[in-house]
């Protein structure tokens, strides 16, 4: 078996957020201590009647115990009171308040229908790239010192997910599972087919978590049948899409799609619309064999050549039938479903992340007395059909996952509906490089092969995307009617607008980027009174790993200021934000003073308690605004940024006056700046440009084909996104002002940057 390196995969790999609890690369270790040594007839008495916690005396994680924890057995069809591996749910706080890493429900399933031990970990890594989706590793189980075996460890879509992902936990939740579960023969299914309006009929198919919501739930029912116009009012159609696309690729038929038509969670959000959460991936790839309407797909060719439209005509699944029963939301679908094949299976680069998957629990897996299947099992499922018995929850066939995707990325890209010529986005253009908040921006893309184009926006990280029409008329500054140049003008509102290109002809659609509208292109903007003044914000880093601690020795955020004067400052009323809409969200002590020609050090780490200047907000690493206002609420300094990288920081250069560039790091201490002026490519990995410094044009190559490069000035406003087709582009300058550029491009899949300096 080969194992490759997991650093080679960092860009099909998300990041969690620091939350080292779900690092894919480390297996978990949890020790659970109950004080009775009938602790398994405990947790089957209670799964069997009450379905209550169990008091664990304590629950140890990676080293860190934590006593009285409640601790019960969970799942359907893979839990059993006759085996000894089975599911469990620890709940940190059941009896007190604490937390590890902030999570205090933990999940464990225990692989007990997957030989490969890879279905829910590969299948959630593949699909938090597209929507929000559960975090997912590995997890060694003890029970009184006992090992009971290797479990997946997923994040739970409890009140705490839905509030870091939608900033908003207090409206209505629904679990769409029955809550006596479902099985052969049930007839509870939580599809949203509307059953009328009395709450009573669908209490036997979801779960409502939340203090209230059956009427809500009814209404999205209600909307789905007979409102498909509303639609998007009440549902993020782009969401949904999404999800169906990803259960479809990927075989997941224990889902929406599948049989029983359930596993994903709705939550409505403060926009009132809500929002899909796929659950429970342990059958996916082709593992669970039930496609509804009595289809069941026994062999693995019926699993390769699954139709990527099922269920569109089906009245018992109204979430696809009526969404592609639009044509725009079809087209929508389709390029979702050809983004995810070719950014995961055509490549390959799913089975390279299960193999290094598969080389992270080898010797758990070796270790486990208790898995359902062999050793040998796990070695060969990840590319060939296993057989692994009758016996057990995991017993029969399961299909290879690559044997499975291999054969279904390439019978799905030789369909006509993914094969047609698709539209080409490209060269997308500001009219300024410097937007300024409360004015208009037009926003221009050459767009081919297509006969619409629309272009979705917002300034409201977890708001609605309002979704407008570009014009290729010669009116909405576009240049010329008819020359594949589509423009409009959008309001620039705030200092950060998120959006996204969309294009379509009759057959099918393309979003820019790709991943629209879980991702998105960044307009920064400025007040227009960011010049330089006595008081500046100086140097910043937004992610920092090791460059500087704090007097608690912790790596956290930080924010430079540098008095250009010579005399002392008082910063007594003054603010920090990151916030333009809350410009007074931290407020500097009375007494603060930066003396002349000085710095001061504003650590932004939301945590006030510590010895030091520490702000209430943190600075985002991919991105926003910081705001340095005085006593009148007047913006002093002000500097919008994307993203940022370790070891690197944003400062002035000339330092207190110059304009903001990347930077190896100057903390409290005077900006060196960078030292490239030679007339040489700036070569960072494999992205060289030439020349550099450049007056008219520029020359940027690698030795990989380049996916798409986007130009972004100092203070981190895009100015020029272009898709090309080669290893090697040129790119005309003369219509950006001088100054330092950064560069950005995306080759086979990883992020290369570098810079440029426009002279002239």
């Amino acid at each position: 078996m080969r194992y490759f390196l997991l650093p080679i995969l960092l860009t099909f790999a998300i990041s969690v957020n620091g939350q080292d609890f779900y690092d894919v690369e480390t297996i978990q270790t949890i020790e659970i201590t109950f004080a009775e040594s009938n602790w398994d007839q405990l947790l089957d008495n209670a799964k069997a009647t009450t379905e209550d916690y169990i008091l664990a005396e304590s629950v140890t994680i990676n080293g860190i115990a934590f006593d009285s924890v409640g601790v019960k057995y969970k799942g359907n069809s893979t839990y059993n009171p006759n085996q000894t591996k089975n599911p469990f749910h620890i709940e940190l706080d059941t009896y007190k308040d604490q937390d590890y890493d902030g999570y205090t429900d933990i999940k464990l399933s225990n692989v007990a229908k997957d030989p490969s031990f890879l279905r829910e970990v590969l299948s959630y890594q593949i699909i938090r790239q597209y929507m929000h989706a559960p975090l997912s590793n590995y997890a060694n189980v003890y029970v009184n010192g006992t090992l009971i075996g290797l479990y997946s460890n997923s994040e739970a879509v409890s009140k705490k997910f839905v509030d870091n992902r939608f900033d908003s936990k207090n409206n209505t939740f629904v679990k769409c599972n029955p809550p006596a579960g479902a099985g052969p023969g049930s007839n509870d299914f939580p599809n949203l087919v509307y059953m009328g309006a009395d709450s009573t009929d669908y209490y036997d198919a979801y779960e409502i978590k939340s203090d209230f919501g059956w009427q809500e739930l009814i209404d999205l029912c209600d909307t789905l049948a007979n409102q498909t116009d509303a639609i998007e009012d009440i549902l993020d159609v782009d969401r949904a899409l999404w999800m169906l696309a990803l259960n479809n690729v990927m075989v997941n038929l224990d889902s929406y799609i599948g049989g029983f038509k359930q596993n994903y969670y709705l939550y409505k959000d403060d926009n009132g619309r809500f929002n899909p959460v796929i659950w429970d991936l342990n059958e996916s790839f082709g593992r669970f064999t039930m496609a509804g309407g009595g289809t069941n797909l026994n062999s693995t060719t019926a699993k390769q050549q699954m139709s990527h439209l099922l269920h569109a005509t089906d009245s018992d699944f109204p979430l696809v039938q009526q969404l592609l029963s639009v044509p725009l939301y079809k087209r929508m679908y389709l390029a979702h479903y050809k983004t995810i094949l070719l950014e995961n299976f055509d490549n390959g680069i799913y089975s390279a992340f299960g193999e290094s998957l598969q080389g992270i629990i080898d010797a758990a897996v070796q270790a486990d007395n208790n898995k359902f299947f062999t050793y040998n099992n796990f070695v060969d499922n990840l590319d060939s059909d296993v057989n692994s018995g009758g016996g057990g929850p995991g017993g029969g066939a399961t299909v290879g996952i690559t044997n499975l995707m291999d054969g279904r990325n390439d019978y799905l890209l030789g369909l006509s509906d993914f094969s047609q010529t698709e539209p080409i986005i490209s060269d997308i253009q500001y009219s300024t490089s410097s937007p300024v908040i409360g004015e208009g921006l037009t926003i221009t893309a050459i767009v081919t092969d297509a006969n619409a184009a629309y272009l979705g926006f917002r300034s409201d990280e977890y708001g609605i995307f309002q979704r407008v029409e570009m014009y290729d008329d010669g009116n909405h500054g576009d240049g010329a009617a008819n020359d594949n140049v589509f423009g409009i003008t959008i309001p620039i509102e705030r200092d950060l607008t998120q959006y996204y290109i969309y294009a379509e002809n009759d057959n099918i659609g393309k979003f820019s980027p790709q991943r629209a509208e879980h991702e998105y292109h960044k307009i920064t903007a400025t007040s227009g009174s960011n010049t330089p003044s006595e008081l500046v914000i100086n140097e910043f880093m937004a992610s920092n790993d090791d460059t500087a601690a704090d007097l608690n020795g912790e790596f956290d955020d930080w924010i430079e200021l540098f008095n250009n004067s010579g005399s002392d400052i008082d910063l007594t009323g003054y603010s920090l934000t990151d916030n333009f809409d809350n410009l007074t969200k931290w407020t500097f002590p009375d007494g603060t003073i930066i003396s002349g020609g000085n710095y001061l050090i504003i650590w932004a780490d939301e945590d006030g308690s510590q010895e030091g200047l520490h702000a209430n907000f943190k600075l985002s690493a991919s991105g926003e605004s910081i705001f340095l206002v005085d006593q009148s609420e007047s913006i002093v300094d002000e500097i919008a940024y994307t993203d940022q990288s370790a070891a690197k920081s944003y400062g002035r250069f000339p330092n207190g006056t110059g304009s903001f560039q990347l930077m190896t790091p100057t903390f409290n201490a005077m900006n060196s700046g960078t030292s490239n002026t030679e007339d040489e490519a700036f070569v960072t990995g494999q992205l060289s440009i030439y020349p550099n410094p450049a007056s008219n044009a520029i020359t940027i190559s690698a030795n990989e084909p380049i996916e798409r490069l986007s130009l972004y000035t100092a203070t981190g406003v895009k100015v020029k996104e272009v898709i090309p087709t080669t290893s090697n582009i040129s790119i005309d300058m003369t219509v950006v002002p001088e100054g330092m550029y950064i560069v950005i491009g995306i080759i086979n899949g990883r992020t290369e940057t570098s810079k440029v300096v426009i002279k002239r």
